[in-house]
């Protein structure tokens, strides 16, 4: 206090000590005159009504077809009602989910050099602080609001929510939790092609409107209770635990990310006579790559949002691990012969992208078929990393392989491998009916299926990526702040953003 005290003495510093903090003020001000506006504004509106005719929702999005809004607009008349069982279930697996921030901050600090490692680590913990309130506010009214086939208008700030969330059974709160913990992974995949060299205060800016703008607009087109994807014809969309609304969104948007920032200095590419930068610590990398695997037992089989399709969860379960164990293996025997080493980056990388593979049609597919889709994605990781090594982009992670390329495939695969045995999930249990059944084209289904796939792949992972390369360049040409300067980046953001190393009593790498 007593430093604090003498350093207002002088004229200079008490003069920037009052500008900051008027300007903080100022801030604060403006953030809480634009939520009571809005809360006036919109107080007596319909979006702030109760509305319990909502159709069913759920990380899985077959359970959001058109079939399934007449029996929603059914259920209106029946009181809602809570399912303990059901609640419990949705409250663990997002609690998995939520985990998953660990893994990917452990993933993308090991394969980041010393000198950034606090940066990471930090860019993790604030991403998830900035998403939950903008989720609050507004991200879980566009997503999983009703409005129209775009973008949803209901739940602001979660006023008036009702009790459970459509016909259910579990408490919206549980379920907008559940959401919170897939849009915090977005924001998080993003940063991964981004590490080595975005200045802090640009990380905040992008990821302001990634996790506040991109993804719950994007993601309403496919998972919102009225989303355009839903309605196809003759076959929906589907997305069961979001190969395309969580893993390809953000993998789009981290490439933008990644070419708008150009390669880190230093980094020289293949085709130039160098090679990727090693990781500083693939210890914690490879740690970081089971916590996520474990985490994934919340992402897809929670998605079910029921504990009562007991068969269902079952099947998620074993299909998430085949594709995951399948997409290692592949990687590791695929670039072997090429580089007589048995590489721990790919197979965690091609175990990853076996992981978010699946997460799409995990519940439509048997186990012989993650096996074979989940082999392919790591094949798939692996040639992607090469195109992104001949092009001279940097992706210190691999995020864009990973999930975007990795999440296309996913989504694509399901029209190929959906067995036709499986409708979707409901909260007494399964509904196999006729009208539910997902069929690909190796079992029979035609391109019926495959072509609504193609739609939604393309539609939503083309508006990540355009809209990705227009957020960047807007971060990077308007504020300046995109990218740290030359002498930060080769001090290290750890020093020069941060004020310190992860490693302050051992030298940092180059």
């Amino acid at each position: 206090m007593k430093k604090f005290l003498s350093t207002l003495r002088n004229r200079e510093d008490r003069k920037y000590f009052l500008t900051v903090l008027g300007s903080k003020l100022l801030g604060a001000a403006v953030v809480f005159a634009l939520y009571f506006a809005v809360k006036a504004i919109l107080r007596g509106s319909s979006a702030w009504a109760d509305d319990s005719t909502m159709a069913p929702m759920g990380a899985a999005a077959g359970a959001a077809t058109a079939a399934a809004a007449p029996a929603a607009a059914a259920a209106a008349a029946v009181p809602a009602y809570v399912s303990p069982i059901n609640t419990v279930w949705v409250l663990v697996t997002a609690f998995l989910v939520f985990f998953m921030q660990a893994g990917f901050m452990m993933l993308e600090g090991g394969f980041a050099r010393s000198r950034e490692t606090v940066n990471v680590m930090l860019e993790g913990i604030i991403d998830t602080c900035l998403c939950g309130l903008l989720f609050y506010g507004w991200g879980f009214a566009w997503m999983f609001g009703a409005g129209n086939g775009f973008i949803g208008n209901q739940y602001y700030f979660l006023h008036n929510i009702p009790d459970t969330y459509g016909s259910t059974g579990v408490p919206t709160l549980a379920i907008f939790l559940f959401q919170f913990a897939f849009a915090d992974c977005t924001s998080t995949i993003t940063s991964g092609a981004m590490v080595g060299r975005t200045g802090f205060v640009g990380d905040l800016l992008y990821s302001f409107v990634v996790s506040g703008v991109l993804y719950p607009i994007l993601g309403h087109w496919a998972w919102g209770p009225d989303g355009w994807l839903n309605n196809i014809q003759p076959a929906a969309f589907h997305d069961f635990a979001g190969s395309t609304v969580v893993h390809t969104i953000g993998g789009m948007i981290a490439l933008a990310g990644a070419v708008v920032l150009g390669p880190r200095l230093g980094r020289k590419f293949k085709r130039d006579g160098g090679g990727p930068m090693p990781g500083h610590d693939m210890t914690i990398a490879s740690l970081g790559t089971i916590i996520l695997w474990f985490g994934w037992y919340g992402f897809n089989p929670g998605s079910t949002l029921s504990a009562m399709d007991t068969l269902g969860i079952a099947r998620i379960a074993t299909n998430t691990t085949l594709a995951a164990v399948s997409g290692g293996i592949a990687a590791m025997f695929f670039v072997y012969p090429r580089s007589k080493i048995w590489d721990c980056g790919t197979t965690c990388n091609g175990l990853l992208a076996g992981l978010v593979a699946i997460t799409c049609p995990c519940y439509w597919v048997s186990p012989f078929g993650a096996i074979c889709l989940g082999a392919i994605a790591g094949v798939v990781v692996v040639l992607g990393t090469d195109l992104l090594e001949y092009l001279r982009i940097d992706d210190p992670v691999g995020a864009w392989p990973v999930h975007g390329l990795a999440g296309v495939w996913g989504t694509l695969s399901l029209g190929l491998f959906a067995t036709g045995q499986y409708g979707a999930p409901t909260p007494t249990g399964a509904d196999n009916s006729a009208a539910m059944l997902v069929k690909g084209l190796f079992y029979g289904g035609g391109f019926t299926q495959l072509k609504a796939q193609m739609i939604g792949s393309a539609c939503i992972g083309g508006g990540a990526l355009i809209t990705g390369f227009i957020l960047m360049y807007a971060v990077h040409f308007a504020t300046g702040t995109l990218r740290v300067s030359k002498e930060g980046e080769l001090q290290g953001l750890d020093i020069h953003e941060h004020g310190g190393s992860a490693y302050p009593e051992l030298p940092t790498s180059a």
